[in-house]
């Protein structure tokens, strides 16, 4: 089969999550309530963190940051995916496919780093109390958020580099509801060893260093934590962390997941539909994880009702 250059390659199809077409409404209404829910969600964290003075700490200053990221990482792969379903179309341009590429990989590294970054506000707070006000000042902290999206744009750049580097075959069909980067390298005639091996290194570094220093940090932090002579002490500690821990799990735990599934199973859609996990329910439950589980933002959030309900009544 003779390869056809990329240049020429006007348009990829995404085959999305499913052929069937009595689905589609269902899929359409479903993904748009979740992306509409993780966008107001991880929104409101911004506005009440913003908004409050109490929340002007550097936990918060990172939160707000990692829901930044989680509303950039649902909006590159979701809405393309409602456009399609609404008007029944399944192409996306060669500018479309890189513009995809570029943001997933940018955002997805972001929240790698972000949650890195958290990890290690965490360690401070706990394992160095004392210290915390000096350690993790307002330029350390907007240089943990700068180095981790540097950081990113550079992981996102290699990447597109990679992909626009390959020579497709004619038949450009994506088993997916977004561009993947692996995906695009299945679809390649030429030879793409080079670029899965480049890959993974720099997925190893940029996504496994974080999880291997969170995993260090959270060691230390329960050694800590399991020194705090009363039980009082060490449920306060503890539920400072438990938060980012859970949305750590939920991220890295779905992305790994989808990896190894990916690996054993032939089924391209079944990839497909196991990397929602990532990519569309962990940016969704993130709102929800930090808004139950703490108590400051519930009490910024009732504030900010009240104060609306004051002015409501006022006017």
């Amino acid at each position: 089969m003779e390869a056809q250059n990329l240049t020429a390659v006007s348009e990829f199809l995404l085959l999305g999550l499913s052929d069937d077409p009595e689905l589609e409404p269902i899929l359409f209404g479903l993904f748009l309530s979740m992306y509409l829910v993780t966008v107001l969600g991880n929104l409101l964290i911004i506005l009440v963190v913003r908004s409050d003075s109490q929340l002007h700490t550097p936990m918060y200053f990172f939160l707000s940051n990692l829901s930044l990221a989680d509303i950039g990482f649902s909006t590159t792969t979701i809405p393309k995916m409602l456009v399609n379903i609404q008007t029944h179309s399944k192409s996306i341009t060669y500018a479309g496919c890189l513009t995809q590429v570029f943001f997933f990989f940018l955002f997805a590294c972001l929240d790698s780093l972000i949650l890195a970054v958290i990890a290690y506000d965490r360690f401070v707070a706990i394992c160095h109390p004392l210290n915390y006000s000096v350690i993790m000042n307002p330029r350390l902290c907007g240089l943990l958020v700068l180095m981790s999206f540097f950081g990113s744009l550079l992981d996102s750049q290699i990447h597109c580099l990679m992909v626009s580097l390959l020579t497709f075959c004619p038949k450009v069909e994506i088993h997916h509801f977004f561009c993947d980067a692996p995906q695009l390298f299945h679809l390649a005639c030429s030879d793409t060893s080079i670029h899965s091996i480049l890959m993974y290194f720099i997925g190893a570094i940029l996504g496994g260093l974080p999880l291997f220093w969170i995993l260090c940090s959270y060691t230390r932090i329960v050694s800590s934590i399991l020194r705090i002579p009363s039980i009082g002490g060490k449920y306060k500690a503890f539920s400072t962390c438990s938060s980012h821990l859970l949305v750590v799990c939920l991220f890295y735990g779905t992305a790994i997941g989808v990896y190894f599934s990916s690996s054993i199973s032939s089924s391209l859609r079944k990839g497909a539909v196991a990397s929602v996990m990532y990519t569309v329910v962990t940016p969704m439950l993130n709102p929800f994880i930090y808004s139950l589980r703490n108590k400051d933002i519930k009490r910024a959030v009732q504030g900010m009702i009240n104060r609306r309900v004051k002015y409501q009544h006022l006017c």
